[in-house]
């Protein structure tokens, strides 16, 4: 059995996808996985890496406004398209998936054409534009929010399934990530990132948070600056009179290697990229929630809504943010644990652990519709 697997642009495009193709071998014993993306993406060095074969194309965006970059985008899709009808016809897949980025068009397109069965994974509350067309092709849309559905037209195809995340995530334990974070049992413990390069103004509001709660016997903080902002931050803290390495309580670090340990936190406060709400939701974890302001289509305070209107997070948007107001809501939680317990319980509700397995038996329906007997 063969499968393609197609995603790319951004890690939450390629995570998923490298996710569901390890679901893929593990469904079907001996299958064999392509993965296509763009021939300049994250993917063309990540994906090699995961031991997946992979296959580039031509694909862009295009711009929001008029402008004579489109022309060089619209053919680009043109010739990303024949690049796919071709690759898709010497490996003759049984199913092609595509879980988001400017290249899931031309290869869902393709599929489509030669009547292959596709599926298309979005991660956001608000779907892309790229899966909104596709959709209208796609014989599945496996959908990470229930409010997602809202924006397809042909509903019978969705799906809701969550955001399959990375397998030690599921089995975390929260005594053992306390251990190996050097933080003792019984102290809250807030977890604190803005992604692998971080966020400049949680960063700055942190600051606030650090000097309020420095030797606080109440809570432990783990804050991840990002690498671009690691020295930054150290610099900051130094000139309001901190110097973190110095405070029992508080540990900063330019990026968090283990995930795993540090969702043993209490409170999480973080950007809005579904696969870290992925990642809290089947945790169970309460969060803060500050939307990057600049995703596309704002898909980011859409992700943060969705906790929030069912009561797993609270949303500060990243124009409203200060050290100030980020100190008052965790003074709020931490007075207040009731209220922290129902989040937690709202965040636990929200968690799809089965995402991937449901994923799969969209896969399951794509290949018994096909080998339905015509007429």
């Amino acid at each position: 059995m063969r499968f393609i697997v197609a995603g790319g642009g951004t890690g939450g495009h390629i995570y998923p996808a490298l996710a569901i193709a390890g679901g893929l071998k593990e469904r079907y014993p001996g299958a064999e996985i392509l993965y296509m993306g763009t021939a300049v993406g994250m993917e063309a060095d990540i994906v090699p890496k995961e031991g997946f074969p992979f296959r580039g194309i031509d694909s862009a965006g295009l711009e929001r406004s008029l402008s004579p970059r489109n022309l060089l985008v619209i053919w680009k899709a043109w010739r990303g398209l024949r690049q796919s009808g071709k690759i898709i016809r010497s490996w003759r897949p049984d199913v092609v998936i595509g879980t988001g980025g400017y290249v899931c068009g031309p290869v869902i397109l393709a599929a489509a054409c030669k009547r292959i069965p596709t599926l298309i994974h979005e991660q956001n509350a608000l779907p892309g534009i790229t899966n909104r067309i596709l959709s209208r092709f796609a014989g599945r849309i496996a959908i990470t929010f229930d409010v997602s559905t809202n924006y397809f037209s042909q509903q019978e195809k969705v799906r809701l399934t969550g955001l399959p995340v990375r397998p030690e995530i599921l089995i975390a334990d929260r005594s053992a990530g306390l251990r190996n974070l050097g933080f003792a049992e019984g102290r809250f413990f807030l977890l604190s990132f803005g992604g692998s390069r971080g966020a400049r103004t949680i960063n700055k509001a942190m600051i606030e948070v650090i000097k309020k709660f420095a030797d606080d016997p109440r809570l432990n903080i783990l804050h991840a600056t990002g690498t671009t902002g690691y020295q930054e931050f150290i610099a900051d803290c130094a000139a309001s009179g901190i110097d973190p390495a110095r405070v029992r309580n508080i540990r900063v670090a330019p990026y968090i290697y283990n995930m795993r340990d540090a969702l043993a936190a209490d409170l999480v406060i973080s950007r809005a990229g579904a696969a870290t709400l992925a990642e809290l939701t089947v945790c169970g974890i309460p969060s803060i929630l500050i939307p990057y302001p600049y995703a596309a289509e704002n898909h980011q305070e859409y992700n943060a809504r969705a906790l929030e209107k069912e009561g797993a997070a609270l949303v500060v948007l990243d124009r409203q943010l200060n050290g100030l107001l980020l100190c008052d809501k965790i003074e709020e939680l931490l007075a207040d644990r009731g209220k922290l317990a129902a989040m937690s319980a709202a965040s636990k509700k929200i968690g799809r652990r089965g995402a991937l397995a449901d994923i799969m038996d969209c896969v399951d329906e794509l290949l018994k519709g096909r080998r339905k007997p015509a007429g």
